[in-house]
């Protein structure tokens, strides 16, 4: 039987939120049964195997919803496993390089096996007044610097790890 993965996310946006449809759509096609969910619609992790996590990042910090729900679901978060990844830096190169700030105190909090942050998208006519005014005092480049070949990568990655543990 193949295992389920819960493939969730907390997304401004929407642009995290597509980072998580394509890492389920590239787990599927290596025979994982994928389950996603908005990270706010997550009331139980029961039938779950594994999970991805995900949140885009603001001010070096994930999403609230995100940080809640792997403090909620931790005790069942330690007994299986988990991934967790970022989406935020933009540029070429991505910047800023350092993980957000609460990536290693989440990895403890869940055991996870890997954090990985992923470049995201910067799309000026989405933000509010406020954000404008802080992406213009940043300079911050406008695009979109996703990386699908690496997401590609680490999805595989985790289809093969998952493969190899039900081998066992």
């Amino acid at each position: 039987m193949a295992a389920t993965i819960l493939v969730t996310v907390a997304s401004k946006y929407g642009s995290t939120q597509e980072i998580a449809a394509f890492v389920g759509r590239v787990l599927g096609e290596h025979g994982v049964n994928v389950s996603e969910m908005g990270i706010e619609d997550v009331t139980s992790l029961d039938g779950i195997d594994a999970v991805v996590a995900g949140s885009a990042v603001y001010a070096g910090h994930w999403l609230k919803p995100a940080r809640e729900f792997l403090e909620r679901h931790a005790t069942d978060l330690k007994t299986k496993p988990v991934w967790l990844f970022s989406s935020g830096p933009i540029g070429d190169p991505p910047k800023p390089q350092e993980d957000p700030v609460d990536a290693s105190s989440l990895m403890e909090l869940t055991g996870a096996r890997d954090h990985r942050v992923f470049a995201g998208k910067l799309d000026r006519r989405a933000l509010n007044f406020g954000e404008k005014a802080i992406v213009m005092a940043l300079r911050a480049p406008e695009g979109d610097f996703r990386d699908w070949n690496e997401i590609r990568e680490w999805a595989a990655g985790i289809a093969r790890t998952l493969d190899a543990t039900e081998s066992s």
